[in-house]
């Protein structure tokens, strides 16, 4: 695989490796070391990861704030450290009598637009320090709540299983949003406690399962989906005349795209992606480019 390929490649993460593990993976791959993803997942966690190879990683940061989508289990009857399986247990009780509807109400109170406590074990930083780093050596840690959006939250199956309760559940959320945080709240709410079994990303943004490649079949064939078909499909697209692609090289101001809101892609009249832009006031602002006055030469 040639060091100057551009593109995302769209992995169905495994249990128990790191999303730091998977692009270490893809670098291999790749043959080049710049390679990121967008949106990290637990190692407990499987399903979709993006990542981003060469230029495409300019389009990561973009990508990591569109609504994501996975399938869960909560386990009610239990709280741990982690709000997880990971985790150890804190503390819980009986579950066993817990009625469906009283789940389904505790569910609707946490859709829509929430204020959320992150879980303690987050990659969110206090004082320069990672949450999580600071609850493995024994500190309390206590985050800030913070506004995220739950478009779809939906208990679609129950199991009893002795004192515990598990709950199959299927969320559609903004970026920012804690699946864990989701569980520990509904465990919390009902008075019982809840911790995550399972998490499944299914979708980020436009892609999906179907999308998506595991390990092992990169390994067989390496595939990238194109800068170009990655931006196309992931952004709204706005093609420009030989003027505005110069004027997009060299950096010159553009008129707003009015496609907007959020990132916009621009293309040359050769099909080739320019840049990102985000629609300010009279003018569209770069948000990222990609292709330099040299190379357009």
């Amino acid at each position: 695989m040639s060091e100057h390929s551009d593109g995302l490649v769209i992995a169905d993460k495994p249990a128990g490796i790191t999303s730091h593990g998977v692009v270490g993976r893809v670098r291999r791959l790749a043959g080049t070391r710049r390679v990121g993803h967008a949106g990290t997942l637990d190692p407990m966690a499987t399903g979709v990861l993006v990542i981003g190879v060469g230029r495409a990683t300019r389009l990561l940061g973009h990508l990591a704030l569109t609504e994501k989508s996975y399938e869960a289990t909560i386990r009610l009857g239990a709280s741990t450290v982690t709000d997880d399986a990971e985790g150890e247990v804190t503390n819980g009780a009986d579950a066993s009598e817990i009625d469906e509807a009283a789940v389904h109400a505790e569910v609707s109170v946490l859709t829509g637009t929430i204020r959320q406590v992150p879980s303690a074990v987050s990659a969110i930083k206090i004082d320069g320090v990672r949450s999580y780093h600071r609850v493995r050596s024994g500190q309390e840690v206590e985050l800030k709540a913070r506004e995220v959006t739950v478009s779809r939250f939906e208990a679609t199956a129950f199991r009893r299983s002795g004192a515990f309760l598990d709950v199959d559940v299927v969320v559609d959320c903004s970026s920012g949003t804690y699946i864990r945080a989701l569980a520990r709240d509904v465990g919390a709410a009902l008075g019982v406690g809840g911790h995550l079994t399972a998490l499944r990303r299914v979708r980020v943004g436009p892609y999906g399962l179907d999308h998506a490649r595991t390990l092992a079949r990169l390994e067989e064939k390496f595939e990238l989906t194109p800068l170009d078909v990655a931006a196309a499909v992931a952004f709204p697209r706005v093609d420009v005349d030989e003027v505005s692609a110069r004027q997009v090289v060299h950096g010159a101001p553009l008129p707003r795209t009015g496609v907007g809101p959020g990132p916009v892609a621009v293309f040359g009249p050769d099909g080739a992606l320019l840049a990102l832009v985000e629609d300010r006031g009279p003018r569209a602002k770069y948000l990222a480019v990609f292709v330099s006055a040299a190379e357009a030469r």
